[in-house]
């Protein structure tokens, strides 16, 4: 083991489990008809077949442009748009992320790190003050145009739905995300159990919606810790929540979207965070005995 430390990873999706949806606000602020954009122009060609990632993400492109609602949009718009979810952080955000961090000091050789893996725009995403200072990576969808920060026209990365495990496999196994971006298959370079990075025990996962089933099941197979956001005033979510995710036992347990310490996922993810860190150090003094 040496002096390397262990590390635990927590990973969160972002949209509607961090904060409300970027892309419905990104678009709301164009002056777009949200609702539309999703109930009809994305279902119509998710009924055409389309994947559903891939359906909203051309159809953003195809309101990139002169005289189109988002106009001549960059990446650049979409970081500096991104400096506005700032505000929008559900409660309990982001003191969670630093409470993390002092409970993992009291452990020697211990570290924490945060990460975003997201269907949504990753450049809105980074966009965010709070992102840059406290997540390791964010792994998202990316759009491109001719030339570095040029008019938006082509889809960069699609994240869909077992998408989502490859970057969990990436943390897993430590591969930096400026070289899985140039070079993708690394991923899939044989790393012994025993020698990735971040073990899936050491993991936990946070999301909300249907694209998270795949990490979520993941993680429940393989000793990491799972759990569900949902908006318990949506009698819709609700029901979701009940049906796909706790019956089939995907998840350790649902909760609304609130981190503070008194709240119940505030308070459950502390104590993961403890748990694992303790595991952790009983697993080392076990070895160190044999």
């Amino acid at each position: 083991m040496g002096n390397s430390p262990d590390i635990i990873s927590v990973v969160f999706d972002f949209d509607d489990t961090l904060a409300p949806d970027s892309t419905t606000k990104l678009l709301r602020e164009h002056g777009m008809d949200t609702d539309r954009f999703w109930r009809t122009d994305v279902a119509q060609l998710v009924e055409h077949g389309y994947d559903p990632a891939l359906a909203w993400l051309n159809l953003v492109l195809e309101n990139i442009g002169p005289g189109k609602p988002l106009g001549q949009l960059t990446n650049q718009h979409l970081r500096e748009f991104g400096a506005t979810l700032d505000a929008d952080f559900f409660p309990g955000l982001p003191q969670l992320f630093d409470d993390f961090r002092a409970q993992v000091r009291t452990f020697k050789d211990i570290g924490i790190e945060l990460y975003i893996i997201t269907g949504g725009l990753q450049e809105v995403i980074e966009g965010s003050q709070v992102v840059q200072k406290h997540f390791a990576a964010v792994y998202g969808s990316r759009l491109a145009g001719n030339g570095e920060d040029q008019t938006l026209r082509r889809i960069r990365r699609c994240v869909t739905f077992t998408e989502k495990t490859r970057y969990l496999f990436e943390i897993n196994k430590g591969l930096d995300p400026s070289r899985t971006a140039k070079n993708p298959f690394l991923v899939n370079e044989d790393i012994p159990q025993a020698k990735r990075r971040v073990p899936f025990r050491n993991t936990i996962y946070v999301g909300d919606g249907l694209t998270d089933i795949p990490c979520f099941s993941l993680l429940k197979q393989s000793g990491g810790y799972p759990f569900g956001v949902f908006d318990p005033s949506e009698p819709e979510k609700a029901k979701r929540a009940l049906l796909k995710f706790l019956r089939p036992d995907r998840v350790i347990s649902m909760h609304a979207p609130k981190y503070g310490q008194d709240d119940e996922l505030g308070a459950l993810l502390r104590a993961t965070v403890t748990t694992i860190a303790s595991d952790i150090q009983v697993r080392r003094e076990i070895a160190e005995r044999s």
